[in-house]
């Protein structure tokens, strides 16, 4: 499919975490002094144990949580303490894949899709060839008109992917994107993502299926004990040993 986007307007970091914490109302911190940079366009996967708070990890970088303590930049501006009237225009430049979808029930998958293109006001010419062109491209040109409540959980998911890429953004943010679809789905989908970071998409896919990760040569952000480790890319040899 055809993916056409300005180069970068930012030139740095795409993300920036600076001795960063958090943690929930008065318990214990999840992070505590976590310190990375996502340069501009990379790829990153985000690994670890479960309940060692990817999520919330992911979180923090969408904005809907902010750091108990620390410092958090994205596309080179300070957003540690970022007014609520701003958070708008930084969150069009991102695509977020949630676990739990957040399709809009009473919407077609179509417009689904198309919501983050609405809402920038693009043509509905645009609309219309964009989202037909990335329904079909992840396997769903015959659920175009579907509600999601008829829909499965993996043909959701394709949906709430499609939704998070369409505008091209930054930023792609994708908490176990393939989780409910079988290998060769997965593989697609993936396939759709490294495109857009050819393109110069910045992109964090935090996972638990290491036979993915071994797949596509892209380093890791590994966050255990709320400490996050850099590694480089997993071998298949590997499959099996980096639970921890």
């Amino acid at each position: 499919m055809a993916l056409v986007r300005k180069k970068a307007d930012f030139v740095g970091d795409t993300v920036q975490l600076e001795a960063v914490g958090l943690r929930y109302a008065d318990g214990p911190e999840i992070f505590s002094d976590v310190s990375f940079a996502i340069p501009q366009s990379s790829f990153h996967f985000l690994t670890g144990p479960s309940g060692a708070g990817k999520t919330s990890l992911l979180s923090l970088m969408y904005l809907a949580k902010r750091p108990s303590r620390g410092k958090l930049m994205l596309f080179g501006d300070d957003v540690t303490d970022a007014k609520r009237n701003r958070l708008p225009a930084i969150r069009r430049r991102l695509g977020v894949v949630f676990q739990d979808f957040r399709l809009l029930e009473h919407m077609t998958a179509f417009d689904n899709v198309a919501l983050p293109l609405r809402i920038a006001k693009v043509s509905e010419a645009v609309v219309e060839r964009n989202v037909s062109e990335l329904l079909k491209w992840v396997g769903l040109e015959e659920q175009m008109q579907a509600r999601p409540s008829v829909l499965s959980g993996g043909q959701q998911q394709r949906i709430a992917i499609a939704r998070a890429v369409v505008h091209r953004p930054k930023l792609i943010l994708a908490d176990e994107p393939t989780g409910n679809v079988d290998d060769a789905i997965a593989v697609r989908l993936m396939q759709l993502v490294v495109e857009l970071h050819k393109l110069g998409s910045s992109v964090i896919i935090a996972t638990h299926n290491e036979h993915l990760v071994a797949r596509f040569p892209f380093p890791r952000l590994h966050l255990n004990g709320g400490k996050v480790t850099a590694l480089p890319p997993m071998h298949a040899s590997e499959i099996g040993t980096a639970a921890s």
